[in-house]
């Protein structure tokens, strides 16, 4: 049972990474229904009676004890909806059509013994019961004429067509249109299962963590500024809800940072009392989002009081963080009373005495390279959920180490919703070593007699 809990979850998110798709199809199928139902509109059914005298049973015929009608009314059935009677009838319909149309619009049967059912159907009820009712007029007038091969039959008309029965344009529809979007759906769905199938990009944070071996500290939203005011709008008015305020802060504790300061419990030689910080923040080209991971630590790190500063370091990718470079630029010094400082640098640290500084660096995907430029003590990776591989952190986590750097852990952006898993690494305790009893020699012992 768990196995199969995990395939469906695990089938929920990859319909939920291909959205668009599934949408697509199921709206696609939505609106088929729907033309399918115009371009095929429903037809009503009007209804006329013609009654019959009933058969005189011959000598020495039993009486039928089944539940079946006569032979005399069953062949004039067939007699209603021969072709010489719809024939006769075709010149009452307006607009006209061929017999071939009519005969499949009309059903004759027999009802009882001595009744029988003209039922027509049409586009409109006027035109289902126009049909009706020429057709039942047809079979009057040819079986009363005396030309009948069946002889002469005193019909008459029991009851005309005057209603039809059968679905609107709009029900019918509505009814084309949930069937459409129902196989729309489940086409939608198998075509986002078979697409995402050999997907290979990483959604859970838990494998995330173990395809580098390193922990995830923090998973927050993001937003994604597309201009140089939008950043700066973030750097100033960051504020995330509580459950990710406390896992940032739980983060820059492990970075050694006292995050006190907002709450007054730190005195001022507390606070400068600690070592600067100096974070990386690694993020791929590919990977768009994950870019605001690092003006988002800085802008809750400066709101808690910790002096921070924000360099938008050297990038193999100058286009995917260009309009962070310049926010940075254009505003050297946050605004808002914030102690933040901006600086989009080739390779030079803002200034000195800052706690706090995050260096945001953008690598490229298939080929990573790091510069010695900016060093840093601690190096992170930051990721988005479902826009990354393990193959591209393996890759990234490599171009630290040949630069000297440890990945200290993954920040991750927009985390899965359906994810249950935390990323944590639970650290490896060496096993104590137990020692082996010694053996005792040249001791004396005494025996007593």
């Amino acid at each position: 049972m768990s196995q199969q809990a995990l395939d469906l979850r695990r089938s929920i998110q990859i319909v939920r990474r291909y959205r668009r798709i599934f949408w697509s199809v199921l709206v696609a199928g939505l609106l088929i229904g729907g033309f399918y139902a115009v371009l095929r509109p429903p037809t009503l059914k009007s209804t006329a009676l013609v009654v019959l005298p009933q058969a005189p049973v011959q000598s020495g015929q039993e009486a039928s004890s089944g539940t079946g009608n006569s032979p005399y009314i069953e062949t004039q059935a067939v007699v209603a909806g021969s072709s010489t009677v719809l024939s006769d009838a075709l010149p009452r319909v307006s607009p006209g059509m061929s017999l071939q149309t009519l005969r499949t619009q009309v059903s004759v049967v027999s009802l009882t013994d001595s009744i029988l059912s003209v039922s027509a159907s049409g586009a409109t009820a006027a035109r289902a019961e126009t049909i009706a009712n020429a057709v039942a007029g047809s079979y009057v007038g040819y079986v009363t004429s005396g030309k009948s091969l069946v002889g002469y039959v005193p019909a008459k008309i029991l009851q005309k067509a005057t209603s039809a029965t059968g679905l609107t344009l709009p029900e019918q529809a509505g009814i084309d249109s949930g069937l459409g979007g129902l196989a729309g759906a489940i086409a939608g769905y198998l075509i986002a299962l078979a697409i995402g199938r050999n997907d290979r990009r990483l959604i859970e944070r838990g494998a995330m963590a173990n395809s580098i071996g390193a922990p995830v500290l923090a998973s927050v939203p993001v937003t994604r500024p597309s201009d140089p005011a939008s950043w700066a709008k973030l750097l100033e008015e960051y504020a995330p809800g509580p459950v990710h305020e406390w896992a940032l802060r739980n983060m820059l504790q492990q970075l050694g940072l006292d995050t006190r300061a907002a709450s007054g419990r730190a005195n001022a030689g507390d606070r400068a009392s600690g070592k600067p910080v100096t974070l990386t923040v690694l993020s791929l080209s590919s990977d768009r989002k994950a870019i605001a991971l690092g003006p988002q630590l800085a802008a809750i790190a400066a709101s808690l009081g910790i002096s921070t500063s924000l360099i938008v370091g050297p990038q193999q990718d100058t286009d995917t963080a260009a309009t962070l470079r310049t926010a940075c630029a254009a505003t050297p010094q946050a605004a808002g009373g914030k102690p933040l400082q901006l600086l989009a640098s080739d390779g030079q640290l803002c200034q000195e005495g800052s706690a706090f500084t995050v260096v945001v660096t953008v690598i490229d995907r298939q080929s990573p390279r790091l510069t010695e430029e900016i060093p840093a003590a601690v190096t992170v990776l930051g990721i988005s959920s479902g826009a990354v591989t393990a193959d591209d952190l393996a890759r990234a986590a490599t171009a630290a180490a040949a630069n000297g750097r440890e990945i200290f852990g993954i920040l991750v952006a927009d985390p899965d919703p359906a994810d249950q898993t935390t990323g944590r690494i639970p650290r490896m305790v060496p096993p104590t070593r137990r020692s082996m009893p010694t053996r005792v020699k040249d001791v004396p012992t005494e025996i007593r007699r």
